[in-house]
């Protein structure tokens, strides 16, 4: 396999009205590897994360998925969708529909995957989950951390190339916190090409194989999990990693 990056993003500028929210921003994702995006609070994160699937529109620069330009204005902005998968931290889950009903509805809708195979696809990633029991329930009988494993599952039915997760724990009790993180931990170890963007500060240390420091929009820093959490080379990205460490997050 190629060993171009899934996600490359090229002087990457977002700006809502006045406010500049991404700054030139470069990145290369490489393939069965995880990126984490870290920093505070309206650092820009998220939108890197909608910016890369297209649910936002780039005032200035360039992005490739596979080495096709998927800023291009010709470019089929639903083809390239199908083959991201997004996971947001509010789940985001049909509330009328069985758990197995979310999961299926793009593969069959949007994949043309037939009923049994999109079921056979979806029951599979259930079991691999812990979720092989609740293929029936409805999202209001499951718990939160629940909730957001059958949200992964629905986003990992359509075979994805690239996964993005934005700060999938946000809004999950802190004991439920762990079994979604497992989840993710466990992709990793099957070669799932992954960009995060969290506050887990140990968990982006311990699965990234590159860390992102955003602050104002820009990547102030970047480098191994080892390199930005153990020697930080920005006077800003110590700081940040200083209060963390005073808060108990790391």
């Amino acid at each position: 396999m190629s060993d171009a990056p899934v996600l490359r993003m090229e002087s990457v500028r977002k700006t809502f009205g006045a406010s500049v929210v991404l700054r030139d921003v470069d990145l290369e994702v490489a393939p069965h590897t995880v990126t984490a995006l870290i920093g505070a609070s309206g650092s820009g994160k998220s939108t890197l994360l909608r910016c890369a699937n297209l649910l936002e529109e780039i005032d200035d620069g360039a992005i490739w998925l596979d080495s096709e330009e998927i800023t291009d204005p010709r470019v089929d902005q639903d083809a390239v969708r199908r083959r991201i998968g997004v996971v947001f931290q509010a789940y985001n889950l049909f509330p009328h529909m069985t758990v197995l009903d979310n999961i299926t509805l793009a593969p069959r809708r949007v994949h043309g995957a037939s009923r049994a195979e999109a079921e056979e696809r979806a029951r599979e990633l259930l079991e691999r989950l812990g979720l092989g029991g609740k293929a029936a329930a409805y999202p209001d009988r499951l718990s939160g951390g629940q909730q957001q494993r059958v949200a992964i599952v629905r986003a990992l039915a359509v075979r994805p190339r690239l996964l993005l997760l934005d700060e999938i724990t946000a809004a999950l009790d802190p004991e439920l916190v762990g079994e979604v993180l497992e989840v993710v931990r466990g992709l990793k170890n099957e070669g799932m090409t992954m960009v995060l963007a969290t506050h887990e500060m140990g968990f982006a240390r311990d699965v990234a194989d590159q860390v992102c420091f955003l602050d104002g929009g820009v990547v102030l820093e970047r480098g191994t999990a080892e390199q930005v959490f153990g020697d930080p080379q920005q006077e800003r990205t110590r700081r940040f990693l200083r209060r963390i460490v005073e808060s108990g997050r790391l």
